[in-house]
């Protein structure tokens, strides 16, 4: 966990007061909606179809069990009794009474939490490897690096105008859990020939109306650059992006229009200006932030404790265990997914009593922090596999043990029609019937990993183009229509999907899934053989044939 100190609570407090005042003059016809829509927006707020919504920042994924109590707190008192977690490692309320949000932000203020940046054309949440700092074989804790981004660009004032909103996202790991592909700007930590800590750096990268996988600019960043060349990034953005069209505003279309080649020699020649000024980074600013992150002391503990012997012999727990539950880098502990994705409910919900309850779990398992991923999962990073079976019995009856991770129903969805003013089609309640009609995990492990992404506009909140199938809903002569694509990924091997066919209604989508798996399992060569792998062996056409046969 990160300790913040005095500046960072000032900055916090400090920013409920500005706000409060904002929402004040704006109740009392001062402001108006437009006035007062740009300061909504940089402290998360928007206004979508029945209420606002308002955003609150996870940075880097990581929360402490008190701040995840003052979320529940905020989904009991401000809004229904739940709240929703996102592809960007925050949390949505979709009913808060915009009189009631300074309060709510006060409350939040109170652990440490803030909503500043995520919304708006600014520096939005850093995000991370959701196992940053656990995971086997990473270089370094990415965190730190993430808690460096976040100080610097917070209410950086020549960036908190940008043309469009802008993403950065890191990973230490071989395995991309943090879709760096798919961002603004991707920081992946490597080691160079000397040892030496940096960057390969990524840019341009982000899905929506037309998507992108980033490319590198450069192969390498000393650690000691990394802001200077954010900052000339940044600054060649601020400076050609489109701000005359809001379809062409983002860093990607930039790249995509001048080239990466082209686009590399302007950042460079704006980086050799600014690259040995107050920007570098010294060794005591990185060791100072790293200090501040504290990390459990564990214990000494065997690999096969007895606990975990004896509950082996039980299946659900056994199954459970395979799918939920993955290595740590230190012996006799794992890594804890718990999916947010139970048959039949809206992907990435959890109720404030489950907040809780995680909470005291998180508590007594895993030294007090949990933490979100994109998937809109959540994990608890710290568990001794001697505490596994109590703690799978404890989640059972939150209803928070469905071991489903990495399967079919482990979907990843936007909103949808249901909430969003942006939306064209429903996006929940697709999601909800595939999760029941793939509910027998025993089908769902003989399919294996395949994931699939749902949104419910071309903004692509649900990252519907890297999903491994992806549905995107439409709107076509005022019905709901669903466009289906295959072979979309988001980790290191980043592949945007390919469109199968025509669009198909609304009671359609299940179908054609379940076709598409069908499909799938008659076509794979082994039971071994991914769905990515057979699409990637085959292309889209068997499965366009099998699809449209009969339609």
């Amino acid at each position: 966990m990160y300790a913040y100190d005095e500046i960072d609570r000032t900055l916090v407090n400090e920013r409920v007061s500005e706000f409060r005042d904002q929402v004040k003059r704006r109740l009392s016809g001062e402001l108006t909606e437009d006035e007062f829509k740009i300061l909504r927006l940089q402290n998360g707020v928007y206004l979508q179809l029945h209420a606002y919504m308002f955003r609150v920042a996870i940075p880097y994924g990581t929360l402490a069990t008190n701040q995840l109590r003052a979320l529940a707190h905020v989904a009991r008192k401000y809004d229904r009794g739940y709240g929703h977690f996102t592809t960007r490692q925050n949390i949505q309320f979709n009913w808060i009474k915009l009189a009631e949000l300074p309060d709510a932000l006060a409350d939040l203020a109170e652990v440490g939490i803030h909503a500043m940046q995520t919304s708006g054309n600014n520096m939005r949440n850093v995000t991370s490897d959701q196992w940053a700092g656990v995971a086997p074989g990473e270089i370094e804790d990415p965190r730190i690096w993430s808690e460096l981004i976040r100080q610097h660009t917070t209410l950086h004032p020549e960036f908190s105008f940008l043309p469009r909103k802008f993403k950065i996202a890191i990973t230490a790991s071989d395995h991309d859990r943090a879709a760096i592909k798919i961002h603004d700007i991707g920081l992946r930590l490597i080691k160079n020939e000397k040892g030496e800590t940096g960057f390969e750096v990524l840019v341009g990268g982000g899905l929506g109306r037309t998507p992108f996988i980033a490319k590198t600019i450069k192969h390498f960043v000393h650690g000691r650059d990394i802001l200077s060349y954010i900052e000339a990034i940044l600054r060649v953005y601020n400076q050609y992006g489109r701000r005359d069209n809001i379809y062409k505003a983002r860093i990607k279309i930039l790249v995509h229009e001048l080239g990466i080649e082209k686009f590399s020699r302007e950042v460079e020649e704006e980086w050799q200006h600014i690259r040995n000024s107050s920007l570098q980074i010294d060794d005591e600013v990185i060791e100072d932030i790293r200090s501040r992150f504290t990390y459990p002391a564990y214990e000494k503990l065997p690999h096969m404790p007895d606990e975990l012997r004896q509950a082996a012999a039980d299946p659900e727990f056994e199954a459970w265990r395979k799918n939920s539950v993955a290595p740590h880098k230190v012996q006799g502990y794992s890594i804890v997914t718990i999916s947010l994705k139970p048959t039949g409910g809206p992907p990435g919900d959890a109720t404030a009593e489950q907040m809780d309850a995680l909470a005291d779990l998180a508590d007594k398992y895993s030294f007090g922090e949990i933490r979100v991923g994109h998937e809109q999962n959540l994990a608890l990073p710290h568990v001794a596999k001697r505490d596994l079976p109590a703690l799978w019995k404890a989640l059972d009856k939150l209803g928070l043990a469905t071991p489903n991770v990495n399967l079919i129903t482990d979907i990843i969805a936007c909103p949808g029609l249901d909430y969003c003013s942006l939306a064209n089609a429903r996006s929940i309640p697709i999601a909800q019937e595939l999760t029941r009609r793939f509910a027998n995990h025993e089908l769902a492990n003989l399919i294996g990993r395949l994931h699939i992404n749902i949104s419910g506009c071309i903004n692509a909140c649900g990252h519907h183009h890297v999903g491994h199938i992806g549905i995107l809903g439409v709107e076509k002569n005022g019905e709901e229509v669903y466009q289906i694509t295959i072979g979309g990924r988001a980790d290191e091997n980043a592949a945007l999907g390919t469109l199968i066919g025509p669009g198909v209604k609304f009671d359609e989508v299940a179908d054609v899934i379940e076709d598409v798996v069908e499909a799938y399992l008659a076509l794979r060569e082994r039971p071994e053989e991914l769905f990515m792998d057979t699409v990637k062996r085959l292309g889209v056409e068997p499965f366009k044939e099998r699809v449209y046969a009969t339609r």
